[in-house]
């Protein structure tokens, strides 16, 4: 925190211009007071121009700047000081903060240095060298300085709050916890802790007590911008949309520059299809991502179909919140196995799209050949899909209570040669963990469909068609090429057989059923004005989307009716218990219309599964590719369209001409059993050699390059 101080060395006695200086500064200060800024300025300015070489007015212009927010000019006059009094510990503690305020991390830490010396017992130098270790990413030294200036002062709450934030980063869930709770002891009605306790009972999955933490920072100052927009991102993860967007709101109107605040908001509106200004609120996020702004990567994928975009956004988050650990866990050396140890990560094995997909593969993996381990940091909700997942692994390992170093090691200890994050930049990922290189060899597979950024990661499974060889340069990581598609299909995924009626689920008797079970972030104006172009062009036909929350039903209907659309058509599926039900239910509808720049994924996998072909239209993102690695894998490419021209041109025909659409359902019928989609046997070989040669890699000592995995005539 920075200080005012004066200079000992001033001396009235020494200097018959003191007393009149000394007046003309205590004038710039009552007026700084008051709130008279541009008269302080001026009286600072004529003061330091008078007497340059006065130490107290440099320190005091300097702070005044830097609390106007001119950081620069701060600098400037703080050097100043510090070179007119080089043993002032305030003005060189003052000169530090205004460095890491540049992020001039380095200069910031080598002024606390020089403070330290100083005086190795001052425990504010100390707390504000570890804020300089922090920013330079020299986290265990960090953590060593908050101590010492803890040690000193056992009250000294401000330390506790940036201990606690280094612990955060760590993944050292638990002690960042106990950190905080101390902070409380000394400072009970601080608002920034409970702020911050928020944020760590957050990633402990302690939902409820993260809002409880949220609100009582809140109640203590209502214009916390900070807790507002954390306490939107908790709503967001709740599902209640519309109370976060009202956070989000009253956060920028507080802090219109709070990091992040705008995508999250902009993630609000998507899940409630509240499209009022939505190309200019994304256009503006965009800019703001390009300008180095930290943003959700996953809202990107949303928001735009410029991979460098999501490059961009991916690699700046990533050096900002997963930065390579100083300290790697993994140093040197190879592991000697006969069998091939992967384990998975994910906070996600449980009844989850992504479970729902690897499942078969977990239980076909070749145990003469691989040792498979669950990494599990999610929570431990007893399903059928979890008793499954356990019984599938050689281990199943619940990591939820270890810090992100501690996973790493425990990584290091099973001596695990690969090891797959299956989240990336999702809703309760762990990316830390591999940050600290968990294992030889990291993959970023199947949760974030993207590259994760992240130079410690070294692979990303894929196809041809997610990524073709002129969009490599758009990924941190090495491609490994899988021969038909990189997604997994499930062939003992259950369909229920009773028989379904139309009416039943709200539908027509009669009539084209066009569907789209995305959820409702996939969706924006230019596709959902499309869908209402080829509903007004197709007599008698309804639209089958999700019910994933009332208020965006009541946008829809109303964006329906603008475009000249009975609100009426527009169907919503409400949520069903059984997924062998929900899968049975697509036999119900005629055509699945998918999304764009955000495709299906598991939707368009659920659709292909159920029977239902589904018309897409490709995109230049892997996000926007998906469905067309599925429909060329199960031998419908016709269905893969390159503009929204030809895509909606597609579904007019094919739901006017009911024998051609026929034909592409037979087709289907008979594909989704002897195509490779839901070969599950035969996907699972094909990943498994990705992983063998990648092993074999690192075991000759070469670096991680693309990788083609050939077609295996397995099972076919």
């Amino acid at each position: 925190m920075i200080e005012r101080g004066r200079s000992p060395f001033t001396d009235p006695r020494q200097d018959p211009r003191f007393l009149k200086a000394l007046h003309a500064l205590e004038e710039a200060v009552r007026c700084q007071q008051q709130g008279q800024n541009e008269e302080a300025d001026r009286l600072y300015a004529k003061l330091v121009k008078k007497n340059p070489e006065y130490f107290d007015a440099l320190n005091l212009y300097g702070l005044f700047n830097y609390q106007q927010g001119n950081l620069l000019k701060a600098a400037e006059l703080l050097k100043k000081a510090a070179r007119i009094n080089p043993r002032s510990i305030k003005a060189l503690n003052n000169l530090g903060i205004v460095f890491g305020e540049l992020k001039r991390s380095q200069e910031s830490l080598d002024t606390f240095e020089r403070a330290i010396a100083l005086d190795p017992t001052n425990p504010q130098t100390l707390n504000n060298r570890g804020n300089a270790l922090a920013d330079l990413n020299r986290l265990d030294g960090a953590l060593e300085s908050f101590g010492l200036a803890i040690k000193i002062q056992s009250n000294f709450f401000d330390a506790y709050i940036n201990r606690a934030r280094v612990f955060l980063q760590l993944g050292r869930y638990e002690e960042a916890l106990a950190d905080n709770d101390r902070a409380l002891i000394f400072a009970p009605l601080h608002p920034d802790i409970h702020n911050n306790r928020g944020g760590v009972l957050l990633k402990l999955h302690r939902t409820g007590e993260a809002l409880a933490s949220y609100d009582r920072a809140l109640a203590i100052r209502p214009d916390h911008a900070n807790a507002l927009g954390n306490r939107g991102s908790i709503l967001n993860e709740l599902g209640r949309y519309d109370e976060a967007l009202s956070a989000f709101d009253k956060a920028l109107a507080i802090k219109p520059d709070l990091p992040g605040t705008k995508a999250d908001r902009i993630y609000s509106k998507m899940h409630l299809c509240g499209w009022s200004n939505h190309d200019a609120e994304c256009l503006e996020v965009i800019s703001s991502m390009r300008g180095g702004a930290p943003t959700s990567p996953f809202v990107v994928l949303g928001i735009s179909s410029s991979r460098e975009d999501q490059l961009h956004c991916a690699t700046t988050y990533s050096k900002k919140n997963y930065p390579p650990a100083d300290k790697p866990v993994l140093q040197g050396g190879h592991y000697r196995h006969d069998r091939i140890r992967v384990a998975y990560l994910s906070g996600d094995f449980r009844d989850h799209p992504v479970a729902y997909l690897l499942a078969g593969v977990f239980e076909q993996h070749d145990q003469d050949r691989f040792e498979t381990f669950a990494i599990s940091f999610g929570p431990d909700n007893p399903n059928e899909m979890r008793t499954r997942l356990g019984r599938a692994f050689s281990r199943f390992i619940d990591v939820r209570e270890k810090s992100d170093f501690d996973i790493a090691k425990l990584l290091k200890e099973l001596e695990i040669d690969i090891a797959i994050d299956l989240m990336g930049h999702t809703t309760g990922s762990r990316m830390g963990i591999l940050a600290h290189r968990a294992a030889p060899i990291q993959i970023n597979y199947l949760g974030f469909p993207g590259t994760t950024g992240a130079s410690h990661v070294d692979y990303i499974i894929a196809d041809p068609i997610l990524i073709p060889e002129r969009h490599r340069n758009d990924y941190t990581e090495k491609i490994a090429y899988l021969p038909n598609t990189f997604m997994p299909g499930d062939s003992n995924r259950p369909i229920s057989d009773g028989v379904l009626d139309r009416m039943q689920h709200g539908l027509p008797k009669t009539g084209t059923v066009f569907c789209c079970f995305n959820n409702t972030y996939k969706l924006n104006p230019s596709v959902f004005e499309c869908w209402t172009r080829i509903l007004n062009r197709v007599e008698g036909s309804v639209l089958w989307l999700s019910a994933t929350n009332a208020t965006a039903a009541d946008n829809l209907r109303k964006a329906a009716s603008a475009k000249g659309v009975d609100p009426n058509r527009l169907v919503f599926a409400k949520r069903l218990p059984s997924s062998a039900d929900h899968l049975a239910r697509h036999r119900l509808a005629d055509l699945f219309l998918d999304s764009l720049p955000y495709n299906a994924h598991t939707t368009a996998n659920d659709a292909l599964w159920s029977g239902l072909p589904v018309l897409t239209q490709i995109g230049e993102t892997f996000a926007g590719r998906v469905a067309a690695s599925l429909l060329n894998t199960v031998g419908l490419p016709e269905l893969i369209k390159q503009t929204q021209e030809e895509y909606e041109k597609a579904a007019i025909e094919l739901a006017t001409d009911p024998a051609r659409l026929a034909l592409f359902k037979d087709r289907l019928a008979q594909n989704r059993l002897t195509t490779p989609i839901f070969n599950t046997q035969l996907f699972t070989r094909h990943i498994e050699n990705a992983y063998a040669v990648m092993a074999e890699r690192y075991q000759a000592g070469l670096p991680p390059d693309h990788i083609f995995v050939a077609e295996s005539n397995l099972g076919r």
